[in-house]
């Protein structure tokens, strides 16, 4: 949330982010997968991933594109190829979605997204910044009307009212930019929901004129459609690395990663997935031996839990998995 903060003068205008701009391009691509994304909520021994990262990085896939066309673009007008441009995806403080809206690829949704009448919620969006003075195109109007579709179904109520978002209770800041324990409040909420969550986009009602995308690089991977937990638990830097290889998974780290994966093995409803939890108490990260004490918590009876803090607390010098032991014990007791 600081760079939020920091960065808030230069999201204000292009101008203050680049002086010299004069025109800014706005560019979708659809990623739109076809299949229901939230049906994988059911299996919650499974783990769900944002639709738009069970393929290859975007950000990989769309700048160099992005580039190809600002400098075509750039020589048609004679301009300077190399001072005359600059593309964004997704990578600095520009306002993407109001950008595109004025630029009439669609308008910003009621859960703050943009949504296109042709492709629904599933746009990737790039910019490119240009020295030249072209003419503007008409901004799309608003289309959400009465529905609140979006705004009702958010788990962890993240919408205190339409166009606006608090990102605090979000679970895609959660569990991707969040780098600390995720809030007790919350956690229970996520579900299995291990990157991102769909559940805004994917209700809307626009989104029956969607079409699947045909970006090969971006076509859901195998191993990241429904991965089991307990495989994704077991997983260390290295192994970590190798299978998010490519993938915008890769930026949250292993650690962030698998203290999501723990939340949702104590969602789960599954004795068996204890094991894997109780595994990771003896995790080098104190992020993830927190997380793991969460979902043993939710998992074992407390005379189980009980031996478990006596054995492990004595030995605990993080204050952070202190506390969560703690409220674990005082929660199985209640």
């Amino acid at each position: 949330m600081d760079w939020m903060a920091t960065t808030a003068a230069r999201r204000g205008s292009p101008s203050a982010l680049w002086p010299q701009v004069r025109s800014v391009i706005m560019l979708g691509m659809n990623y739109g997968q076809g299949a229901d994304p939230l049906a994988i909520l059911q299996h919650r021994d499974r783990g769900a991933i944002s639709v738009y990262a069970q393929g290859d990085d975007y950000h990989e896939i769309i700048k160099p594109r992005l580039k190809a066309l600002a400098r075509w673009l750039t020589a048609q007008a004679g301009g300077d190829v190399q001072a005359g441009m600059k593309v964004f995806v997704d990578t600095a403080a520009v306002m993407e979605k109001p950008l595109a809206a004025a630029a009439g690829l669609g308008w910003q949704g009621k859960h703050t997204n943009l949504v296109s009448r042709e492709f629904g919620s599933w746009l990737f969006l790039g910019a490119i910044f240009t020295t030249l003075e072209l003419p503007p195109d008409a901004p799309e109007e608003d289309h959400c009307g009465s529905c609140r579709a979006c705004l009702d179904i958010c788990p962890t109520a993240a919408f205190p009212a339409p166009y606006r978002l608090d990102a605090r209770r979000c679970i895609s800041y959660l569990t991707i930019e969040h780098k600390g324990p995720i809030p007790r409040e919350l956690r229970a909420a996520m579900g299995n929901r291990i990157y991102g969550c769909d559940d805004c986009l994917a209700v809307c009602p626009w989104n029956k004129f969607a079409q699947a995308g045909h970006e090969a690089k971006l076509a859901t991977r195998d191993e990241l459609r429904a991965p089991r937990l307990a495989d994704l638990a077991r997983l260390d830097d290295a192994a970590f690395r190798k299978l998010f290889a490519k993938s915008p998974v890769k930026r949250t780290g292993r650690d962030r990663f698998v203290r999501n994966v723990l939340i949702a093995i104590g969602n789960s409803g599954d004795a068996s997935l204890a094991v894997e939890a109780e595994r990771l108490l003896g995790d080098p990260s104190p992020l993830v031996r927190g997380a793991a004490v969460w979902a043993l918590a939710r998992s074992l009876p407390h005379d189980r839990l009980a031996a478990l803090a006596a054995a492990r607390c004595g030995g605990e010098s993080d204050p952070s998995v202190g506390d969560e032991w703690s409220a674990a014990l005082a929660s199985a007791a209640a």
